[in-house]
Order: structure tokens, then sequence, then C-alpha cells
């Protein structure tokens, strides 16, 4: 049995780890940090848990599709609750708003933005629901290797309504004149690597995954995805080896014979990389068999990256949902620091999670659970004294709009930067979300999965389909049926 070896416990790589244990494969994978999970880990201080990077569970119906795949049913290892609100945004002069689970509340909110905004919504939605549809089974699973995946007649025709030469804000203004609607139809593509009038309206199918399958949290954080695939791994004989940072790799006739693990050499067959891509290719593939320059990687437009804070206060603080919005300052303002001009905002815009407003369990009885996050630009400046000024600007505006005194209450507190992301994940310039989606990085234009190595693979957020938490699990499942594919030894699901 041939012996598949996957550098990185992120979800991608416990993915592709599980799904081929599951076709018999002699699987190990060997982890940098101490636990599975990637940027989904979690950690515990002071009585909290802390889940450190996903916070929105979006798509379940596809997630629940993913873990089918593994023989399994998700609803064995967690269950889910659907957020009303999914959201609440709060605005710079305003009354914040709630942005409801339910279609019609949601129909009738926007009826209050502007005229006709609840049939705007629909016939937005209606039209970002098709491309989810055609975008979802057409182009996820799709391992980007060949043009014919998207050269051909009738994946074209589909494609011509994906609207991928209009921009999202492009789409978004011409149906809605109020900043409230824009500001909120606008928000899922922050994180996507661009400005609004950057990223092709075909990711306007994120608003239909938003409004339209639900926020939804899973019971026992987000790290439960994590567990959940570590355990079905286990049980179909993966190892994991944790504190095992591969180092180097040994080569013989274009392939990838062993690594180097600890100072130790580990032999190996087939090498999946759900660590990140551009430190592999640039570190551990030798300089001959690397598909891409340093220059090649220099002009990649990149997601931003993120300042958090993780902190447990010593009481309960009114006026926030599990998911909070601060749309207070200037979008465009904010984003043109990360993606034209890279540099620290002056006024930024951030997010806070409290799920402790939905699982007690994530802090003591009577005690909140933050997560407060920032998007930045990549490879900026990161020190201990730029990350004090944020919190204190971020603290003030947090107070001023809960009305309540914070900073005394703060029991525990860690921040994670640039620095973190580039030390825990070996992250490419910083980043936190891969990179950008924009027309010139979609699909096949992405980093290719296949190494010039005959049996290096990679996975994750620098490759197909892209970032985020299903994007992650779909990377895994693709690589792993490549992977299969190439030792020959069984037909992968819907060949």
């Amino acid at each position: 049995m041939s012996k598949i070896t996957v550098i990185g416990a992120g979800l991608s790589g416990l993915y592709a780890a599980c799904y081929l244990a599951n076709k018999g494969f002699e699987v190990e994978v060997y982890e940098k940090n101490e636990s599975a999970g990637g940027r989904s880990r979690v950690f515990e201080s002071d009585g909290f848990m802390f889940d450190m990077g996903p916070s929105w569970y979006w798509m379940p119906e596809l997630i629940d599709s993913l873990f089918e795949d593994l023989g399994e049913d998700r609803k064995d290892y967690f269950s889910l609750k659907r957020l009303d609100p999914s959201y609440r945004v709060f605005w710079k002069d305003d009354e914040p708003t709630d942005v409801p689970a339910s279609l019609e509340e949601l129909f009738a909110l926007f009826d209050t933005f502007e005229r006709d905004g609840g049939q705007k919504l629909k016939d937005f939605l209606n039209s970002a629901q098709e491309k989810y549809q055609i975008a979802i089974p057409e182009f996820l699973e799709k391992p980007g290797l060949k043009l014919n995946e998207v050269v051909n007649f009738p994946v074209l025709k589909k494609a011509l309504k994906l609207d991928v030469f209009k921009s999202v804000d492009k789409d978004v203004s011409r149906r809605f004149n109020s900043a409230k609607a824009r500001g909120i139809l606008n928000f899922p593509v922050l994180f996507l690597g661009e400005m609004p009038n950057r990223i092709p309206s075909l990711y306007t199918l994120m608003n239909y995954a938003d409004m339209g399958l639900g926020t939804w949290y899973p019971e026992g954080g987000m790290g439960a995805l994590g567990r959940a695939l570590a355990k079905i791994g286990e049980a179909n004989g993966v190892k994991f080896h944790y504190n095992s940072p591969v180092s180097a790799f040994q080569v013989e006739n274009g392939k990838v014979v062993g690594m180097t693990v600890n100072g130790k050499q580990v032999k190996t067959e087939s090498v999946i990389a759900s660590a990140d891509y551009h430190f592999v290719e640039q570190n551990l593939v030798p300089k001959e068999y690397r598909r891409y320059s340093p220059e090649y990687w220099d002009k990649r437009r990149m997601a931003p990256s993120s300042l958090i804070f993780y902190l447990g206060i010593d009481k309960e603080i009114p006026n926030l949902e599990h998911h909070n919005l601060f749309f207070d300052e200037d979008l465009d303002a904010h984003g043109k620091t990360i993606y034209n001009h890279p540099s620290w905002p002056d006024k930024p815009l951030f997010y806070t999670c409290a799920p402790s407003k939905t699982d007690k369990d994530v802090a003591p009885e009577g005690k909140e659970n933050l997560f407060i996050l920032t998007p930045i630009a990549t490879n900026i400046d990161d020190n201990d004294e730029i990350r004090e000024k944020y919190f204190d600007v971020i603290m003030d505006r947090l107070e001023q709009h809960t009305g309540v005194e914070i900073r005394s209450a703060v029991r525990f507190k860690r921040s994670f930067c640039l620095t973190d992301f580039k030390e825990e994940y070996n992250s490419f310039k910083g980043n936190a979300y891969g990179l950008a989606n924009t027309l010139r990085q979609t699909a096949n234009l992405k980093p290719k999965i296949k190494s010039k190595l005959d049996n290096l693979y990679y996975c994750g957020q620098l490759t197909v389909p892209g970032p985020g938490v299903p994007p992650a699990l779909i990377s895994g499942k693709v690589v792993a049926n490549q992977v299969a594919k190439n030792i020959k030894t069984y037909a992968p699901v819907g060949s």
C-alpha cells in the first residue's frame, strides 16, 4: 500500500488525510504546531476557550456533503445552531442594524433602507443563488490543471451567467442606492482580497451563502470541525505527528523520497503540502523543481492579514450579538490602506465575535469571550507598540457603541498579527486569507496543485479553490483525488 505524507494539519490537510485513509491508503500527517486545525485551532486560558481563526460557519449543507463523502454524518460529531440575528452592524451616527435570519424579515428591513429595497434584495439574491448553484458544482471541485476544465462550450455557457467581468460593487451599486444596503452587501467580499470594485460579481454568491443559507454556530466552537476530522482520520488509521516541522525534502529522479523532520529522515512515496504553498515551494523544493520564481510570488495580489485580539472579560457586555460588524468608519478609506497603499489604517473597521452569547461553555459564568479582528495589509510593520495603539482605538469605539466600560474588566488578553502568522503558519507575507480573489487569480490562474516533482501536490488557501472553510475542505478533496489518480490504485468518486 502506498504511503502518503501530508504536511500540515489545517482543514485542507485534515480532509485530504481522511479522504485517502477512508480509501485504504496509509497516511501520516506532520504538523509543526501542537494540535490539529491550522488557522482554526483552539486555545484555552483562565476558563476561556478561544477559536483562533475562522468564526463564521457558512454553507452548512456543503460541509455536510463533504462529511458524507467520508462515509460520515456530521451530526455524529457536532450540532449546529442557526444564529438569529445573523449579525449586528454598527453605524457611525445611527442605531445598529440587526440582520435577521428570516428572508421575509430581511426584505422588510431593506424596505426601510430605500424604496422597494425588499424587492431589490429578492432579485439580487435570486441572481446570487443562480451563481452559487452554477459555481459550486461546476468550478469549486475542478483541479485547475487543464484548460478544458473551463474552456468548453457547456462550461462557458454557464460561466456567462456568473458575471465574471462585472464587479461586485457595480452589481450592488446599480441595484441599491442606500449606504446601509450597499455596506451590508459589500461586507462578505471585504476579506476576499480586493476592493469591491475589483472583485468579480461571481462572488455575490457569498451574499446568498450569508442570507439564503444562513449563519450557523457549531456546538463547541469552530474548532469542532478540525476536531471531528482529526477523530475521523484517527479512526481510519491516520497517524498524526505534532510539533513536527518539515525542514527539507530529499529528492531523487524527480520525486520526493524523504523529508527531514526534527532532524530525522522520514521516507515517503507521495506528498501533499497543506502547509503554506509559498513556504514549501521556495524553501523545501530544490530550485530546479520550483514551478514559480520569487518574482512571480512578489507579484501576487494578497488578501488581507489581520490584527486579532482574544479577550476574556470579567463581565457580560450588553448590546453585542454573536457577530458584530463595526461599519462606523469609511470602508473605502480602510480598503485603500490594505490594497492600494499598504499601511495601517487611521480609522479601522473591525469585527467583534462574542461566542459566549451563544455558547456558555466558552467563558466562565457571567463573563464574556471576545474575538476582535481588523483586516490589515500584508507585510507592513508589526510590533507591540502598534498593536497597543490599535487596541486603544478599538476599545474606545467598542465602549462608545456598547455603553459599557470594558478595559478595566479585561481578565485575559492575547494579540495575534503579522509576525504570528509568519511564525506559526509560515504564512506568505503574513497573510491571513490567502490570495486575492481577482479575475487574474481565479480557478486555473491560481498556483497549480501539482508540483514539477512527480509526487508532490499542494492544497489550501493559496491554490484552488481558494480561502475559506468550505473551500479548504474542498481543496483537500480535490488534491486527494489527484494523488489517488497518480498512484492509480482506485477510481475516485464521480469518475
